[in-house]
């Protein structure tokens, strides 16, 4: 019943933008925090962003904080996340989740994915 689909994901040259969407469907998507989070080959999926139900409140890991920014819209019952200044090591498959509780960098913490939607930065 409770679906998020990830679009917006392609190819870009390094120093380029990029801007991904979740779609929410099936639930109230302003009741719930939500998160980024991205997975590339061999390595441990990773936290990217997190954003409150109401939008006030927001966290970026390291690696992209001053790049990302993460934001939702409740009248489209959707998020999204601008990408600026991509690097080679951002290309990863991108997943939007819903947090049970309160967003935070443990996957753990999210009752809900999407599918993944590929970004993948050339030089």
């Amino acid at each position: 019943q409770v679906q998020l689909m990830e679009s917006g994901g392609g190819l870009v040259q390094a120093g380029g933008s990029l801007r991904l969407s979740c779609l929410v469907s099936g639930h109230t998507f302003s009741s719930y925090d939500m998160g980024w989070f991205r997975q590339a080959p061999g390595v441990e999926r990773e936290f990217v962003a997190g954003i409150n139900w109401s939008g006030g409140r927001t966290d970026y890991a390291s690696s992209v904080k001053g790049r990302f920014t993460i934001s939702r819209d409740g009248a489209k019952n959707t998020l999204y996340l601008q990408m600026d200044n991509l690097k080679l090591e951002d290309t990863a498959v991108y997943y939007c989740a819903r947090a049970l509780h309160n967003f935070g960098e443990d996957p753990d913490l999210y009752n809900y994915w999407g599918q993944g939607t590929q970004v993948t930065v050339s030089s």
